[in-house]
């Protein structure tokens, strides 16, 4: 019997997981991942990590197919290259061929968010549709298409960044250099920033109850969606506002795309309906109703899994995908000794 490993290298975690040859989870484990210490030190962690995750299995190297690391960032993986990736603070890093050079398997690198979309396509909310878009709605906002099982990649491995579409009206800085991109207003900290600023304009909130003083610098996504539930009208209206563009952004989306499915998932997404009904009828007001005919959209079944089966499932494609002389190629790239 043959396995996968699948690899979610996040900011502040890093959760490797075993898969068997159809992409059901065996099991996994999770550790942080300590990027302060240098992508060296955070490379030799997840080597040991899945060095452990086989042990503890009783599983040799030979029985694994492919190993998939998904990282954060811009990520060239065909060069197994992740070029940039801020959460981690890398740059130009052959995870590639470092992890490779540990393990001695085959080793794919590509986007989380991408690894995500493809958990979610082939295993989850996606599975049994041709075209999916997936959204992950986060500290940040990604996104990536998935259309008859191959991932759109685009120019420079750049599709998908529905996080920094300008979206009118909107004025605040983001971190990538822009002002008014949805993830300033849609992801977990732009819902914040939005209630915080209302009560610094004067208008009141239960929150203000619920985090006196100088811990209103607590407020999470979370507790936005409770004061909503409690009635709070500044909760209210950043929600039904935050829906509204994430609607009238994914209607451009579709537009493009033409997805079968759309799939919402990250942490945001757990503010249900609260959130999507009025995602939902900017979507089907703003776009073609020959879209919206055969348009549906599901919220992510696999959750936190996501981009562990997705990053396995992903390398065992990619390993298939390769003829001889790319899979030798790409072995001798990965295990050449360190200059």
């Amino acid at each position: 019997m043959k396995f996968l490993v699948g690899i979610d290298a996040g900011g502040t975690n890093t959760v490797c997981g075993l898969l068997d040859g159809r992409g059901n989870l065996l099991h996994k484990i999770q550790e942080p991942t300590e990027a302060h210490l240098g992508y060296e030190q955070v490379i030799d962690k997840i080597a040991r990590m899945v060095k452990s995750l086989l042990a503890s299995e009783q599983i040799a190297p030979g029985q694994v197919l492919a190993v998939g690391i998904g990282n954060p960032g811009l990520v060239d993986p065909d060069r197994g290259l992740v070029r940039f990736a801020g959460n981690l603070g890398w740059r130009d890093v052959e995870v590639v061929k470092l992890l490779q050079n540990r393990l001695n398997i085959p080793v794919f690198a590509d986007n989380d968010v991408r690894m995500y979309a493809f958990g979610e396509a082939i295993r989850g909310a996606g599975r049994g549709y041709d075209h999916v878009l997936a959204i992950t709605l986060g500290t940040g906002i990604g996104a990536a298409m998935v259309n008859q099982g191959q991932m759109y990649y685009g120019s420079g491995f750049m599709a998908g960044e529905i996080g920094h579409i300008r979206m009118d009206g909107e004025q605040a800085p983001c971190a990538c250099g822009m002002y008014g991109c949805l993830e300033t207003v849609a992801s977990a900290t732009g819902i914040v920033r939005q209630v915080r600023e209302a009560i610094a304009n004067g208008k009141s909130s239960l929150l203000q109850s619920w985090f006196p003083g100088e811990n209103l610098c607590k407020i999470t996504a979370a507790d936005v969606s409770k004061a909503y539930d409690a009635g709070d009208a500044v909760a209210v209206e950043v929600l039904q506002h935050t829906g509204k563009l994430l609607g009238k952004a994914l209607s451009y989306a579709v537009s493009l795309f033409s997805p079968d499915v759309i799939v919402i998932g990250g942490g945001v997404a757990r503010a249900g309906e609260r959130l999507l009904h009025p995602a939902r009828e900017e979507l089907k007001r703003f776009v073609y109703k020959g879209y919206w005919a055969r348009l549906t959209i599901r919220t992510a079944t696999l959750l936190d899994d996501a981009g562990v089966i997705g990053s396995g499932l992903l390398a065992r494609q990619r390993l298939e995908e390769a003829s001889p002389a790319q899979l030798h190629q790409h072995q001798r790239n990965g295990n050449r000794e360190e200059k």
